[in-house]
């Protein structure tokens, strides 16, 4: 085949314990997956799930220096448990989901918060407030095979070593099986899908200079500083 011009090479992570690397179709997230960040967020209750996504070329593997992003005066940090998928199809079982993972990771949705708030108050989407460049610094993926399926656990995360975030995985309003069934009903999940999972309380805004350091025990750490 003769493209117009060379194509990007593909998007793929690192797989803890292993020269393997993980090749990424889609990148999704849940919104207000914790009833505590729901709260500071200004919703309340159970609410069904809802997600949107992230391009494919926002993650940024291992963390590292990440630029600070442009068109926005309050950025904010969200540190989530990330579920990398090897199947999926459409309409699964929540008895079945789990079987489709194959492993987890730590990952941070960097988010524009005055521009996802502007379109919200317009009824407009969130893509330049959530899919910017550099949006998603995530670990290597821990397989199944050495971390199992983490349903409880510290989820943290600190700024200039100040924490900001601290939760547990048992807090999730939605369970993984839960969340990667009821996106099944939406779209054809596939092998290659990353899914964030969400953040508990305590986001707030970050500048450049700051350095983050985020986790969730089990599952890795992840160090990023905005320059």
């Amino acid at each position: 085949m003769r493209y117009v011009f060379p194509p990007a090479p593909p998007v793929s992570l690192p797989v803890a314990g292993s020269d393997a690397s993980f090749p990424v179709r889609r990148v999704y997230c849940v919104g207000q997956n914790y009833a505590d960040h729901a709260a500071e967020m200004g919703a309340d209750g159970r609410n069904p799930p809802f997600f949107f996504s992230k391009p494919t070329d926002a993650l940024v593997p291992g963390g590292g220096d990440v630029p600070f992003p442009p068109a926005t005066s309050n950025l904010q940090h969200e540190v989530e448990l990330v579920v990398a998928l090897t199947g999926g199809g459409a309409d699964v079982e929540p008895s079945r989901a789990l079987e489709w993972v194959y492993g987890y990771a730590v990952g941070l949705d960097l988010t524009r918060r005055d521009l996802q708030l502007a379109a919200k108050e317009k009824g407009q989407p969130w893509d330049m407030g959530k899919g910017f460049d550099h949006s998603a610094p995530i670990t290597a993926i821990q397989p199944v095979s050495s971390v199992g399926h983490p349903a409880r656990g510290t989820i943290w995360l600190k700024v200039n070593g100040q924490p900001r975030q601290h939760g547990d995985l048992e807090q999730m309003s939605w369970k993984v099986a839960e969340v990667i069934a009821k996106l099944s009903t939406y779209v054809a999940l596939a092998p290659g899908d990353l899914i964030f999972t969400g953040t508990p309380a305590g986001v707030s805004k970050i500048v450049r200079g700051d350095v983050l350091e985020a986790g969730v025990t089990g599952v890795g750490e992840l160090t990023v500083r905005l320059i």
